[in-house]
């Protein structure tokens, strides 16, 4: 495989201790049926922040982000964005807390939350600029002009400038990954999620995708990163976390977490990616 490690860690500003959190989770549970995927997640996110998020395949992690995007809504705990509260919360009369949420504060939220998926989800039917020029039409009401051209900036920004007119069928994966992430970012968000974005790719075509999300990292983005490349969460990263059986196994700094792990499960999980190397 071709190495997708970076040289250094990105270099944007580490957010001060005393930031207000951009996010913060408490206590957040998932439940499908009788199985509990999300078992109590608490996680603060400053301005800034670049935070990995590692784990085997169904310990829960793409469920926390699609919760954070409220793809899916959580089973019970508290999202705040901002300071605000997402939901209104009520008490019941047993005594417990049951949060309703609208589908118009949703989708305020999901302006603000933008979220890059594995399968990069584009309308097939659409061109490139199309694609990152939709949300801009139906969520943000802007002219067909004005969204034409902040789309064709967004795609100059991940360098498919000249797939402008290109259908997703004459794209690499590579390439519609980026599409996707320009379409995310045309709706200015806060907050950046991806979902284990290189994981439906070739090896070939992993690092260009990683090189875009390293620029967006060294803009000083706030992002949640899901991902298997280790080596890339090492240097990427300002925080990693371990997550196993829907909680937060542990936490820290790549150096801490990538190789200084204290606990046995993350040890395991390292020992089988082993072949990483920073």
């Amino acid at each position: 495989m071709p190495d997708t490690t970076a040289p250094a860690p990105a270099q944007a500003t580490e957010p001060l201790d005393t930031a207000q959190p951009l996010l913060r989770v408490t206590a957040l549970r998932k439940q499908f049926g009788s199985t509990e995927v999300l078992k109590g997640i608490d996680l603060s996110v400053a301005p800034g922040d670049r935070v990995a998020i590692l784990g085997a395949s169904g310990s829960g992690k793409s469920t926390l982000l699609r919760c954070l995007n409220f793809m899916e809504r959580p089973t019970s705990g508290r999202v705040e964005l901002g300071g605000g509260v997402v939901g209104t919360e009520r008490t019941l009369r047993d005594g417990s807390v049951r949060t309703e949420y609208s589908e118009r504060e949703l989708t305020r939220v999901r302006q603000r939350v933008g979220m890059v998926f594995q399968q990069f989800n584009l309308f097939p039917h659409m061109t490139a600029l199309a694609n990152v020029m939709e949300g801009l039409l139906t969520v943000k009401g802007l002219a067909r002009d004005a969204a034409a051209t902040q789309a064709r900036a967004q795609l100059a920004c991940v360098g498919l400038s000249d797939k402008a007119d290109e259908y997703p069928a004459r794209l690499s994966g590579g390439q519609k990954q980026r599409v996707a992430i320009a379409r995310a970012l045309a709706m200015e968000p806060e907050l950046l999620l991806f979902d284990e974005p290189t994981s439906a790719l070739d090896p070939e075509l992993v690092g260009e995708v990683l090189r875009v999300i390293r620029t967006l990292a060294e803009e000083g983005r706030t992002m949640l990163l899901v991902t298997h490349e280790v080596g890339f969460a090492y240097h990427f990263a300002s925080r990693v976390l371990f997550i196993a059986d829907g909680v937060i196994h542990e936490q820290g700094t790549p150096d801490e977490v990538l190789k200084h792990p204290r606990q046995a499960r993350t040890q395991a999980f390292l020992a089988r990616h082993n072949e990483f190397s920073f």
